[in-house]
């Protein structure tokens, strides 16, 4: 089919519109990437989204078909299907076809929602190669067809496609009745096929983002049912082997919410903050005659905070407008934030001299660690920055939201009920800790340079330093035991490797507070030597050592004080984990002596696994050479001589290391969390679990 045939003259209009889309998709979408694919089924899911907001649906489905298609179900009041005066076309025909048209400009139908400029079931149409949507009102089943932005029919002989003929409407649109609806059902079904002439050849649908996505909205819309569905098969999704199907259903709302993004200790329990302000806004409106004008309206604004604060610094905040996530934030956050540190650093200034806190001030980023929060905002016709809506402009709602706050948040620290007193108390202390930290390393930063060994008078006194001063050649050997650190001074190159012994087992920082970790003297002294601060102040540029090795005794408790030490790294210098400059020395479990005939030197083999040292021992008797009974077994690094650990530990042409890495910072946070967190339930249920996997001759005993 021609060009020319495509564009008949009642839908020339239509086109033009559409046609803008199709030429410029990034200005609607972002990308014509994955990203700007799956924006367009967020356009789809919030339309329906907003029916559940508004009370009138209950349940979405999500389905990716293996075609390449996306079907998404909803039980709400159903697309209009009766004529829209103005332009005499079905109310199904307008809103997929006429941009800046929908049911969200008046605000009759949608006091709040997330679609707000009426584009985005058009946009999703003119980029698609065929749409189809089903509507259920009336007791009756409603079907129209679009290709590229252009109603019509498709004749389909097998199972539908985008490439069945098409055949567009030439005189009047019809929206066809193709079956028939139980009496009150109600609801919008759309099935469509994004257009590859306007997708990059690898753009995909994301089932993690989906699922997240529909995870997020079950918290946002309490009661709502939300089912996805693929059927794609694709390798490394949940749906390789078969149909993959999950459901989100929530009543908890958003303090259910910030109960599964927080993943740390608590300090406090799940606190709520409610409220609602009111604000003119001069906009233009539409006269009965279609003419614009300006006026001044009355709004709105609903304010629903959840938050909380952990043991850790880490801060995950989630901001939603009217449920559509804001994840550059905007008005509301900057709120949010100001009254949290203006309602914070009044508390503290009152109880000043019980936290000790002297003269110095609260910043946000002392305020904001180890706090999970959700915000939320409703509020109708909200001023987003673009169609993509990742920041709320409305100017307004940040006064709101700060009143909001600061007068909840101020009640909440200042109640005398015993549980909340007992929980501010200890959040004001951590907010200090967390402020004395930043100072702490600030100054730290601002006096410690590279060091030679003769200018390294302010560190630790037991720091063994290295000459050199280039850092990325330099490494620091955290040495388990006095014992071992003499054996390691003299089998270091004290050119670039310095030493810091440990002595025993360091503080489990998974459990205790920053001001606990700061007044440990292992602690303390490993992150002085450092000298890159601690925390979110951590600058790894820096660091005054390009690698750090942690060499412990190859048993089980130089297994639990690499962990420690593991822990401490995550929990306050994780840069230089996930820079993958954190690693594992391997010191070898075994020594073989091999006697060679005649004056010839014997010949030492090093073992690292009972595994290995049964080999080994069966191909020298295999090939009828002798060895000294029995082999040496190393209790710990202060059994071998300076050139023994030399050789196989610490000198870079024969050692082996293993880097320690972080796949999934979440991941990585559930695990240290489970093994060293104060929830003793969790990891006791953990180690019976693997108990049966436990061989009791690695045990020493």
């Amino acid at each position: 089919m021609t060009p020319s045939s495509e564009y008949t003259a009642r839908h020339l209009s239509v086109l033009e519109g559409l046609e803008a889309v199709r030429k410029r998709p990034g200005m609607y979408i972002g990308s014509t990437d994955s990203r700007g694919l799956m924006h367009c089924l967020w356009e789809i899911i919030d339309n329906s989204v907003d029916e559940a907001l508004a009370g009138f649906g209950h349940e979405i489905a999500v389905i990716l078909h293996a075609d390449g298609s996306v079907e998404v179900h909803d039980d709400g009041r159903g697309i209009p299907v009766d004529v829209e005066p103005k332009t005499g076309l079905s109310g199904v025909e307008v809103v997929f076809t006429k941009l800046h048209a929908g049911g969200k400009f008046g605000g009759g139908s949608y006091t709040a929602s997330g679609g707000l400029h009426g584009v985005g079931a058009s946009v999703v149409n003119a980029l698609s190669s065929r749409l189809d949507v089903q509507v259920d009102r009336g007791s009756k089943t409603y079907q129209m067809s679009f290709r590229r932005g252009e109603p019509g029919r498709f004749r389909d002989s097998g199972k539908p496609g985008p490439s069945a003929p098409f055949e567009p409407f030439v005189d009047d649109s019809v929206l066809d009745v193709v079956g028939k609806a139980k009496r009150g059902v109600t609801g919008t079904r759309i099935r469509y096929w994004a257009d590859a002439q306007i997708f990059t050849p690898d753009a995909r649908f994301s089932y993690d983002e989906l699922a997240n996505r529909a995870r997020q909205t079950s918290f946002l819309v309490p009661g709502l049912r939300i089912t996805v569905r693929d059927e794609r098969r694709l390798a490394g999704t949940p749906g390789a082997d078969g149909p993959h199907e999950e459901v989100f259903h929530h009543d908890g709302g958003i303090s259910e919410f910030v109960d599964y993004l927080a993943i740390d200790a608590p300090v406090t329990d799940v606190w709520r903050l409610h409220g609602a302000g009111s604000f003119s806004e001069t906009v233009p409106v539409l006269d009965e005659h279609g003419h614009s004008r300006i006026a001044e309206v009355e709004r709105s604004c609903e304010v629903d905070v959840a938050l909380r604060w952990g043991v850790g610094y880490e801060t995950t905040l989630r901001t939603f407008v009217n449920i559509i996530a804001t994840p550059k934030g905007g008005t509301h956050q900057a709120g949010f934030e100001a009254a949290l540190l203006k309602v914070l650093r009044k508390a503290v200034e009152a109880n000043a001299r019980k936290l000790k806190a002297g003269n110095d001030k609260l910043e946000k980023d002392d305020v904001l660690a180890g706090m999970t929060a959700v915000l939320t905002v409703r509020l109708a016709e909200p001023q987003f920055e673009g169609q993509t809506k990742e920041i709320l402009g409305t100017p307004a709602v940040r006064q709101i939201v700060a009143k909001v706050v600061e007068k909840e948040l101020g009640a909440k620290l200042s109640s005398t009920a015993r549980g909340d007193k007992n929980q501010s108390s200890v959040l004001l202390e951590k907010v200090v800790n967390e402020m004395k930290s930043r100072i702490t390393a600030r100054v730290h930063k601002e006096t410690q340079r590279r060091k030679t060994a003769l200018e390294s008078s302010t560190l630790p006194a037991k720091l063994i330093d290295c000459r050199t001063d280039d850092t990325a050649r330099s490494e620091l050997f955290i040495v388990e035991g006095d014992s071992a650190l003499g054996t390691a001074r003299h089998a270091r190159s004290s050119e670039f490797q310095a030493l810091l012994p440990i002595r025993g087992k360091i503080l489990n920082v998974q459990k205790a507070s920053v001001g606990d970790m700061l007044s440990n003297a292992e602690c303390a002294a490993l992150i002085q030597v450092m000298g890159a601060g601690s925390g979110r102040s951590f600058d790894i540029a820096a660091a005054r050592y390009g690698r750090v090795i942690l060499m412990t005794d190859a048993d089980v408790d130089g297994a639990h004080i690499r962990t420690l030490l593991l822990t401490l790294f995550f929990r306050y210098m994780r840069p230089m984990v996930e820079a993958g400059r954190v690693f594992a020395a391997v010191p070898p479990l075994h020594r073989v002596e091999v006697v060679n005939p005649g004056s010839k030197a014997n010949e030492m083999v090093y073992t690292y696994s009972d595994a290995e040292l049964h080999r080994v021992l069966a191909r020298l008797n295999a090939e009828g050479r002798k060895y000294k009974e029995p082999p040496q077994r190393y209790k710990g690094l202060g059994e071998m001589d300076a050139d023994q650990l030399a050789e196989t530990t610490m000198d870079p042409r024969h050692r082996s290391l293993r880097r320690v890495t972080i796949e999934s910072a979440q991941r990585a946070e559930e695990i240290f969390e489970l093994l060293m967190g104060s929830d003793v339930a969790p990891r006791k249920d953990f180690i019976v679990a693997g108990s049966a996997q436990l061989d009791r001759e690695q045990i020493d005993a």
